[in-house]
């Protein structure tokens, strides 16, 4: 839908932050508006996180107030997000299909791990094999999009990776369409990782989508990325309204998410999510600083690779159990507090990344001034 036939009458459509805001609010009330539908019909159903199947006893022990909690909230998160976008988005903007797809995609993706697995007795949902090999699939099929897209536009560097610090980039040429497919695998994958607690992973998402917004707002416009030395890729800032959608979609999921949880975001909401956080980050010319804004998802994915390295390498765990927001519940931490101190520390690195955004190194050199050199030694 084009909402700029009003332009006429009111100018503040022709803007971005107008629409943004407006992306932002309509996906809120969208989750307000289709959260209590959604939670009855599951509920009905019994669609319900089967907590017996944790891989802890001790964990399952901790969770059982949560064994007939709902799942599969991301029906309706993405719902709102795409309609959302749909609405407010200029339909001419050349990565709106792509960020489509990857999002869809995934939800698709999501949906069917999710149905299989807590509505078929004994199944554990997709097996990795399948699950990676839709994701790879969805990935390589972006990759190319936006490498067309890019080529369309005329973008400088448009397959280059971007230094955020030394302001360079390393050309990657064909091996782009590869590189942005593990960007989208590992942000979904690691967004799903951190799925663990109420409101965790939804406030991580809301707090990345907002910073993303900033990022991918500078990158569309000219002056903007002039000033601050980074990549100018025309369209990308239509991008901001995706991510201004996903923040509101985020903020009215926590009505029902928040301790203690009405509903579950599931995979079918966490993998869409973080592959549409990967597909801005690309888009944007700023994979790199997905370590700092997605920060949390990073050390969520890290903390659970280096349990299985450890474990099947040396015998032994690192934490007591992976990844880290279970290891500080079972160090006696309130799910509460482990969910407000993991979203103020998000907050921060987000804070974090738009100075590393703007500003450069340089290795020292002390200044040189012939005029005022010293005088040369009497021998």
């Amino acid at each position: 839908m084009d909402p700029h036939w009003l332009t006429d009458s009111f100018a503040g459509f022709r803007y971005i932050t107008f629409r943004a805001a407006c992306a932002a609010v309509t996906a809120f009330l969208l989750c307000l508006l289709l959260g209590p539908l959604v939670i009855r019909l599951l509920s009905r159903r019994r669609i319900h996180e089967n907590i017996e199947k944790k891989d802890s006893e001790r964990l399952s022990e901790l969770h059982k107030e949560k064994r007939h909690t709902p799942t599969m909230g991301g029906l309706f998160v993405i719902a709102a997000v795409v309609l959302s976008a749909a609405i407010w988005i200029h339909p001419s903007d050349p990565f709106a299909m792509w960020a489509l797809l990857v999002i869809v995609g995934h939800w698709l993706l999501g949906f069917l791990d999710d149905f299989i697995k807590l509505t078929l007795p004994g199944r554990k949902g997709l097996n990795v094999l399948s699950k990676l090999s839709g994701q790879i699939l969805i990935g390589l099929l972006v990759g190319y999009g936006i490498t067309i897209s890019m080529q369309e536009l005329h973008v400088v560097g448009g397959r280059d990776l971007w230094l955020p610090l030394l302001k360079v980039r390393i050309d990657l040429g064909l091996a782009y369409p590869f590189f942005a497919m593990l960007v989208i695998v590992s942000a979904s994958n690691a967004v799903n990782i951190t799925d663990g607690l109420d409101g965790l992973a939804t406030g991580c998402i809301t707090v990345a989508a907002l910073c993303y917004a900033g990022v991918a707002y500078a990158a569309g416009r000219f002056d903007y990325s002039r000033f601050m030395e980074i990549p100018y890729v025309p369209g990308a800032g239509e991008l901001a309204v995706l991510c201004a959608a996903i923040a509101g979609a985020g903020l009215g999921f926590l009505w029902y998410n928040c301790n203690p949880a009405s509903i579950f975001l599931g995979n079918t909401g966490a993998l869409p999510l973080g592959a549409a956080l990967g597909f801005v980050a690309l888009v944007s010319k700023q994979e790199l600083l997905l370590f700092l804004i997605g920060a949390i998802f990073v050390i969520e994915t890290v903390t659970v690779i280096i349990q299985i390295i450890s474990f099947r390498c040396f015998g032994r765990r690192v934490f007591k159990i992976a990844p880290i927001h279970h290891h500080f519940q079972f160090e006696g931490w309130a799910e509460p507090k482990i969910v407000i101190r993991f979203w103020i520390v998000a907050a921060v690195l987000a804070l974090l990344s738009f100075a590393v955004l703007k500003a450069r190194w340089t290795p020292y050199a002390p200044p040189q001034n012939p005029s005022r050199a010293a005088p040369d030694r009497p021998r």
